[in-house]
């Protein structure tokens, strides 16, 4: 089954990253191929920011997102830019925190900044939430697989935080499908 995840905010969320961790948990953990792509302006820290996965059963033979089935829209710039044109039949997940538009596709609103902030003490941590949220919305890949990935990509020391913030976000999508 392809899935094609479009992933937007700003530059310094942790945007490119969280793409990459989603395409190893796939090509490494869940035996799926999977290929990555990224988008961020000159301005990079600030900037609109966009990275892409494409996820599938069988080998890629058009590695390019073209219309994406799945999208983790971090800023309000980052839904305008890379997901106001999101298609009906697709799925968002808004950090709530940061985005006012709502598409016309089924969403689900994650406060990814606040939950890192608060109650995790850290906001860099917002990504791996969402991506906790992401896995627990759409099972694109298993928990398992992201847990590992997020291990593998994350810098030595910030193992706890960042498994602690994925299992957050894991709830916090949990909770979301059920609203």
């Amino acid at each position: 089954m392809r899935h094609e995840v479009r992933f937007s905010g700003y530059g310094g969320q942790g945007i490119i990253l969280s793409a990459v961790i989603l395409g190893r948990a796939a090509a490494l953990y869940d035996n799926k191929y999977a290929v990555q792509t990224q988008v961020y302006g000159p301005e990079a820290r600030g900037g609109a920011s966009m990275g892409q996965v494409v996820i599938d059963d069988d080998p890629i033979l058009y590695p390019e997102v073209t219309d994406p089935d799945i999208y983790v829209i971090m800023s309000q710039q980052g839904f305008e830019k890379y997901g106001v044109r999101a298609g009906k039949d697709s799925v968002m997940l808004l950090d709530s925190d940061l985005v006012r538009s709502r598409p016309a596709s089924r969403y689900y609103e994650i406060p990814a900044t606040t939950e890192a902030k608060m109650n995790l003490g850290r906001e860099i941590v917002a990504n791996i939430v969402m991506i906790g949220a992401l896995v627990a919305a759409t099972g694109v890949v298993s928990r398992e697989a992201i847990e590992r990935a997020v291990l593998d990509s994350v810098p030595k020391g910030t193992e706890e935080l960042n498994v602690k913030a994925l299992k957050r976000g894991f709830e916090l999508g949990e909770r979301a499908c059920r609203s």
